[in-house]
């Protein structure tokens, strides 16, 4: 089954981080990947520009109301993503537990709906 790992963090503090803990983390992450790759569960992954690259849409009343940078003042933000093949909750659970974002923020995890199953 594939579930989505939704990765939140503090983007304040994480742009304000130091040169050199950037460095760490990236090198976290790109041995996080490698083991999901060698075991065979990444199907894909990315980081998301900062939320105030952000564009928000709704429509309402057949019309659509645009509004720039994030909609939701929140303590965390979206930052990135991936997408696993996982053969059960527990499973996806345990991955989204090595992510390195989870020991300082927060790992959602969702199963993805398959669009051909009703």
């Amino acid at each position: 089954m594939k579930y989505l790992l939704m990765i939140y963090a503090d983007e304040t503090a994480m742009l304000a981080a130091a040169p050199e803990n950037r460095t760490v983390m990236t090198s976290s992450y790109a041995a996080y990947i490698d083991a999901m790759q060698k075991a065979g569960v990444h199907l894909g992954g990315a980081r998301l520009r900062p939320t105030t690259s952000a564009t928000s849409i709704r429509v309402r009343n057949g019309k659509n109301e645009v509004l720039n940078g994030p909609y939701a003042e929140t303590k965390e933000q979206l930052g990135g993503y991936f997408l696993i093949d996982a053969p059960d909750l527990d499973s996806a659970i345990a991955w989204a537990s090595r992510c390195p974002g989870a020991a300082s923020g927060a790992i959602e995890v969702r199963p993805v709906w398959d669009m051909q199953t009703p």
